[in-house]
């Protein structure tokens, strides 16, 4: 077997070289180009490797949209990176289409089905500058509103771009476009479909199904089977391309790595982040390619001819594939650019931790009360956990003078502490009682969240302690007191002044959970997969309001419910939270009226007294409404 020396003396490239270095040009490089479908083709050729091969999810669907004979065109929108043109040329070959045509220059191409009619495939509406993009248009517009049934059309189109096009076609035509309007409460209300135009949106596919099918094409691409006869991981070595690679598969942690990685994205995703399978295949490929130091490893991914001197450094360490699943091994402005990183970011894993957790991952090798922790959590990983220069990073901080670490003598193992910080993320064991996984985020309460959506998924009641912790956030948002009821919900108003943020005044209160009509329910919404808050006033329909439930609300009333001050949290979900109280408000009146003008037996000294209900708390917290009769003048 040839050693790492002899690769690089006799010109041998590692076995799994070519591959790496095709794998890497899907990473966050400063020139991306795997932005383009076409790039990839020829980079197949070049480097002589099997393709990265996901699923079409709704190929199958434009398939039998086409085979059906059905008198209308097709629509693959999406959003930059949705993969509209890897379906495009998927569903091109499909229905028989010659892929050496496809791969000809040209942005048309044309082949005849079977039936007679010409199928004309639009593979980028981008692709055409300005006034360009009419032609297409119009075809599209004959074979939708027009009749013209001897052509069909599919057309790949980003969202924005697609009806700012049709709004411009229509100015210059003196005329509002007649596709503009149908397509655009398409796009932002899941509006019908024009007639006669299939519509396929990607950018509604992607998942957390869909992080797994990317993480296992690249982590288990049979390109990798070359390692096995690699001397980079002969001898005890450790390479950590082949480590990082192996542990998102799965292989070291029984896929607990890619569930939580999956838990992130899906929490991204419901809070309104939409994140295209590019983006997801650039997150895979840096957790398995990056490296921290841009010394040894260019533009901070690593092919395999920089193992040698990460080895050689022993910084093996700086290749953690759980800092670079947030994009720690990249400088900041290039991961602030693609929206996965974004994303990741927000988490704020690595900055948020709490004293326990810290409390271990410094201490814990000399406390007695933590060291069956600290080895059973942190020295069981040598490679990304406390391994050698942990240690001595760890021994310099906790050994030398103040002056020193005042000096910045700290920093490295600052650093390296927010390192550890991001592995325990991915490693505790579920249901850890010390050490929960998301006390480690800046969305401590996301599980709770997930486990709701299960649960409404399979028809389960919903936890009690999230169900009360939500009605405690909501009673404190709605009346600014700290009150600790969970069992019903107060409608509240200062006397007129609704903006005010202490209301003492119940207008109305209801129970926390829906009996005989009235009350909070907690329902699944199907076309968002979030849950939504149903405050039902009153029996019948009508009488509810309802409020979105996004992962960041959720958090917010959780954080409130637990002590938080409402604006130090988030302005954004406060507002959000008092739209909400105006709304229920205004619905509490209604009801009341109703109530009123059902109960005209009410006469005498009642017809002159006004009966307001105060809100009292009790030494405990619990709240009540107290009702004060108060005499108006004749």
């Amino acid at each position: 077997m040839t050693s790492p020396q002899q690769y690089e003396s006799n010109s041998e490239a590692p076995p799994a070289s070519a591959w790496v270095r095709f794998l890497r040009s899907y990473g966050p490089t400063p020139n991306n180009l795997t932005m383009f479908d076409e790039y990839v083709s020829g980079a197949l050729g070049r480097a002589k490797v099997q393709p990265i091969s996901l699923s079409t999810p709704l190929l199958d669907e434009m398939v039998q949209h086409i085979e059906s004979n059905a008198p209308a065109s097709l629509l693959i929108a999406g959003t930059a990176g949705d993969g509209k043109t890897y379906h495009c040329r998927a569903l091109w070959t499909q229905i028989g289409g010659d892929p050496k045509v496809w791969a000809s220059k040209g942005n048309v191409k044309e082949h005849c089905l079977a039936d007679g009619r010409m199928a004309v495939f639009i593979k980028d509406l981008s692709e055409f500058n300005g006034e360009e993009s009419d032609l297409p248009l119009q075809r599209l517009e004959n074979s939708v509103l027009g009749g013209d049934n001897s052509e069909i059309v599919i057309l790949a189109a980003n969202h924005g771009q697609l009806l700012d096009r049709l709004r411009d076609l229509g100015k210059r035509q003196g005329r509002v476009h007649p596709l503009r309007k149908p397509l655009q409460e398409h796009f932002l209300q899941a509006g019908p479909a024009p007639d006669r135009l299939a519509v396929f949106d990607l950018s509604r596919t992607t998942s957390r199904k869909t992080l797994e099918e990317v993480a296992t094409a690249v982590a288990g691409h049979p390109e990798w089977e070359n390692c096995k006869r690699c001397a980079l991981k002969a001898d005890g070595k450790v390479c950590p391309i082949d480590e990082n690679r192996r542990r998102l598969l799965g292989e070291s942690n029984g896929g607990q790595l890619s569930r939580r990685l999956g838990d992130l994205v899906e929490i991204a995703r419901l809070d309104g982040m939409h994140l295209p399978v590019r983006d997801l295949l650039a997150l895979c490929s840096n957790m398995v390619l990056g490296c921290s130091d841009a010394k040894l490893a260019k533009e901070n991914l690593m092919t395999c001819s920089d193992v040698t001197k990460i080895q050689e450094s022993g910084s093996v360490g700086k290749a953690s594939i759980y800092a670079n699943a947030f994009g720690a091994n990249l400088p900041k402005r290039r991961a602030s650019e693609r929206p996965i990183f974004k994303a990741m970011s927000s988490f704020g894993v690595g900055e948020e931790s709490t004293n326990a957790a810290d409390g271990l991952l410094v201490y814990g090798k000399d406390d007695s009360r933590l060291q069956a922790d600290f080895a059973r959590l942190v020295s069981s990983d040598p490679i990304y956990g406390a391994g050698a220069a942990f240690r001595a990073a760890q021994d310099a901080y906790l050994e030398g003078n103040e002056g020193a670490r005042v000096e910045g003598g700290s920093a490295e193992f600052l650093e390296m502490l927010e390192d550890q910080r991001r592995r325990l993320f991915f490693t505790l064991p579920d249901r850890e009682p010390a050490y929960p996984h998301w006390s480690m985020t800046a969305f401590r309460f996301a599980g709770d969240y997930l486990e709701t959506i299960e649960a409404l998924k399979a028809k389960r009641p919903v936890g009690e302690t999230v169900r009360g912790r939500i009605a405690k956030g909501l009673n404190r948002v709605l009346t600014g007191l700290l009150l600790e009821n969970v069992d019903r919900i107060f409608i509240a108003s200062s006397g007129g002044f609704t903006q005010s943020r202490v209301s003492v005044l119940c207008d109305l209160e209801t129970p926390s959970r829906r009996q005989g009509g009235v009350g909070m329910a907690i329902r699944l919404v199907e076309e968002t997969s979030r849950p939504q808050l149903d405050v039902s006033l009153a029996a019948g329909a009508g009488n509810s309001v309802a409020f979105d439930l996004t992962p960041i609300r959720h958090e917010f009333l959780s954080h409130v419910a637990e002590g938080a001050l409402p604006a130090s949290f988030s302005n954004e979900c406060l507002e959000d939270l008092l739209a909400f109280k105006a709304k229920l408000l205004r619905k509490a009146e209604i009801v009341r009226k109703a109530s009123m003008a059902s109960d005209d037996d009410e006469v005498g000294d009642e017809a002159s007294a006004l009966i307001l209900n105060f809100i009292d708390i009790e030494p405990g917290g619990r709240g009540f409404s107290r009702p004060v009769t108060v005499r108006t003048s004749e």
